[in-house]
């Protein structure tokens, strides 16, 4: 895919401001809210100047996605290289607002070609580099032989994305019951390292 079609600089503040803007703009209102001038007016400046470093909104959109794999990147490497590698990668997955933005961008991917073809390139690179810490925690574990590692990364990152789901509108039942399950493995999996799993919301 073609680089991100951008004017002003790189390390521009102005830059990393927009994008700030963009990515609180997705957490408080969806993406759907998301545009060139709805941005410029967040931030108090003028559409031509938001033109200046994106041209489109799929531009700025594009931008965004990117910046925010670079830091789930950098995150995801420190939870894999941690002595917990799986209960990090849970607390990773689990984060509210980590979480809450990437269920925004697989929403948008459904409306932006562009999005869509990010987020799939970035989640199979992801997913390559956990299974193989998974598989490396497991060893010849009969979890392991029982559970494949890479069906493992997956389902760890679909149980965290459900349970921000719902809490984000008020649902928790269940919700502690599934965190003892995910415990349970975790434990399972790593029995020198007792996972520290964030606290169940109050229901």
């Amino acid at each position: 895919m073609n680089s991100t079609r951008r004017f002003g600089p790189e390390n521009s503040a102005t830059r990393t401001l927009l994008l700030d803007a963009t990515a609180q703009l997705m957490l408080d209102e969806g993406y759907a809210a998301v545009s060139t001038r709805r941005v410029a007016k967040t931030v108090g400046l003028t559409p031509a100047l938001v033109h200046y470093y994106f041209k489109t909104t799929d531009d700025l959109l594009v931008a965004l996605y990117r910046r925010t794999t670079e830091q789930n990147l950098e995150r995801l490497k420190a939870a894999l290289n941690s002595p917990a590698p799986l209960t990090a990668l849970w607390e990773l997955s689990a984060d509210a607002v980590r979480t809450s933005l990437t269920i925004e961008f697989m929403a948008l991917a459904n409306h932006r070609k562009a999005i869509k073809v990010e987020i799939a390139r970035y989640a199979e690179f992801a997913r390559g580099m956990q299974a193989q810490t998974v598989a490396q925690v497991l060893g010849d574990d009969m979890l392991a032989r029982d559970f494949p590692p890479v069906g493992v990364t997956v389902l760890i990152a679909a149980v965290a994305r459900s349970l921000v789901m719902e809490e984000n509108v008020g649902i928790y039942g269940g919700h502690a019951e599934a965190r003892v399950i995910v415990e349970l493995l975790l434990r399972r999996a790593q029995p020198d390292h007792a996972p520290k799993l964030p606290p169940a919301p109050p229901s």
